[in-house]
């Protein structure tokens, strides 16, 4: 088992953008690969070949060269008056950087955005562009970093809790379901002996 302080300390080294380039679902379970040995240093675009240095320092293994091109900063844009209001891009963004309602057009929050363009590809209409960014010094990357994982975090957890309600409700349903099915000491009901006292009941009224 990986040593948690050290998934820690790769975790931190990230850039938190959650843009899935890595081959994992986001930047934590990226930083588990990589400290349990089964992910290289190699994969984190948006971390570039900084990035790799320094995870290199921290893991101890060589410097290597990222596997695809470094990924400069960037911010989502959306053509609004081409916006169908789908809300696909709503669901894909990892830090809830656009906001908008169904049928309605949508727009980016572009101090939130993490230009990780998660949100292009589920577009059915295409009317979303990356636009480049100033290159960022350490300390505004660290900042932005920070703020993405708590906004990340916070997203997580409102889709558990959404997930919960949700299943709870179908709990809540299902026991309805069996309450409704059973006789007041707990065994199934007969709903073809139902139906059957039913339609015995009516012939009998119009035979009187």
């Amino acid at each position: 088992m990986a040593d948690p302080a050290l998934i820690d300390a790769i975790d931190a080294v990230l850039p938190q953008t959650q843009c899935r380039a890595c081959d994992y679902p986001a930047c934590r379970p990226y930083a588990e690969a990589i400290a349990s040995g089964e992910a290289d240093i190699d994969r984190c675009p948006p971390g570039g070949v900084e990035g790799v240095v320094r995870l290199a320092a921290l893991t101890g293994r060589p410097v290597i060269p990222l596997r695809e091109a470094a990924r400069e900063p960037a911010v989502a844009l959306i053509r609004e008056a081409e916006c169908i209001g789908c809300t696909l891009c709503i669901q894909a963004c990892p830090v809830d950087a656009i906001v908008g309602a169904t049928k309605h057009m949508h727009t980016v929050i572009a101090a939130e955005c993490n230009g990780c363009g998660l949100c292009l590809p589920p577009c059915p209409v295409d009317c979303i562009d990356l636009m480049p960014l100033p290159p960022r010094d350490s300390a505004a990357q660290q900042r932005l970093s920070l703020q993405w994982r708590r906004r990340y975090q916070a997203r997580e957890a409102r889709l558990r809790d959404v997930a919960a309600q949700r299943a709870e409700r179908l709990a809540a349903k299902r026991r309805e379901h069996i309450h409704e099915s059973s006789t007041p000491d707990g065994k199934p009901v007969d709903r073809r002996a139902v139906l059957q006292a039913a339609l015995a009941a009516a012939r009998q009224r119009r035979r009187q």
